[in-house]
């Protein structure tokens, strides 16, 4: 399937005004939580009403833009996250669908009050009737139980990824670069192939990655040109795996005692849960080894 993959330069609220009205299947985004941070420009350093009258003006082009069946997810620090709760649901009638909560491990050091180790991110939808493929992000249960579904379990609304650190190849010259798996969780349960993504704050261009890769279409609006080539040289080298991963993916249920049901198994679960991480697979392999080789084997055969 051929699928286009869009970087528009110039601001955002410019730009999503001339979009048509109900092209949008998805959108996903990281705005400005207006903290003065330096990206290039004074999108991040406004008056607390200019910023709600921005925040404001944007989210309704969304509301425009977006199908009656479509889905919004909005990253926002905790500061100003109650007040774009209150636009999407009270101002602009969105449904309220998931709070969701990326917890990492390192943030902003306190030494008065406690250091913050979240993001939040919301998630509405446009009606009743949306887009949500759970199959796509489960994540493997614990312990085989005839009761469970092998296939895997919801992964919840508390998310854990490392962040994109600055020793790593894919650190890219932006302050607030998000993980491409958070990115990856959202698109694939919130749109299908061939769907029409949108990221109106497209920054680092995790979001247009993670379309490229999984066959949506990707529209990623800019205001800084440097981040846009930024992001053509990103979208351009070889794909190894998104940058990021939930190690929950690579854990091996506890029980698969059945040696048929255990195969089955383990033989699907790569493309069940690591497709997007090739650089994962050998630690699930390792670990499957670990639990369940027997004395007569010297690996565990993926293939047989």
């Amino acid at each position: 399937m051929d699928i286009a993959i869009k970087i528009i330069t110039g601001d955002c609220l410019n730009l999503m005004k001339n979009m048509d009205e109900g092209s949008i299947d998805l959108i996903v985004t990281d705005p400005p939580y207006n903290l003065a941070k330096d990206y290039g420009n004074n999108s991040d350093s406004r008056e607390h009403q200019e910023y709600l009258e921005f925040s404001s003006a944007w989210l309704k082009e969304a509301a425009r833009l977006l199908k009656p069946t479509g889905t919004i997810y909005v990253f926002m620090g905790m500061r100003y996250i109650s007040y774009i709760y209150k636009i999407l649901e009270v101002d602009l009638g969105f449904k309220f669908n998931s709070w969701i909560t990326w917890h990492y491990t390192q943030g902003i050091g306190k030494t008065k009050g406690f250091s913050p180790r979240h993001d939040d991110i919301l998630m509405f939808t446009k009606s009743e009737r949306f887009t949500f493929n759970l199959d796509d992000i489960r994540i493997p249960q614990k312990t085989f139980r005839s009761v469970n579904n092998m296939r895997g379990a919801n992964p919840g609304n508390v998310w854990e990824f490392s962040h994109v650190h600055y020793c790593q190849n894919n650190r890219q010259s932006h302050p607030t670069q998000k993980p491409e798996a958070l990115f990856e969780r959202m698109i694939l349960a919130s749109s299908n192939i061939g769907d029409t993504v949108l990221d109106p704050f497209c920054g680092a261009g995790g979001s247009l990655r993670v379309c490229q890769q999984t066959q949506r279409n990707g529209v990623g609006l800019e205001i800084n040109p440097n981040y846009v080539e930024l992001i053509k040289e990103r979208l351009a080298q070889p794909f190894t795996g998104f940058d990021s991963l939930d190690e929950r993916l690579t854990r091996v249920p506890n029980d698969l005692n059945d040696p048929k049901f255990r195969r089955e198994y383990l033989k699907n679960h790569i493309e069940w849960f690591l497709k997007y991480h090739p650089d994962a697979i050998k630690k699930f392999q390792d670990s499957v080894n670990k639990k369940y080789l027997t004395n007569e084997q010297r690996y565990f055969d993926f293939n047989q």
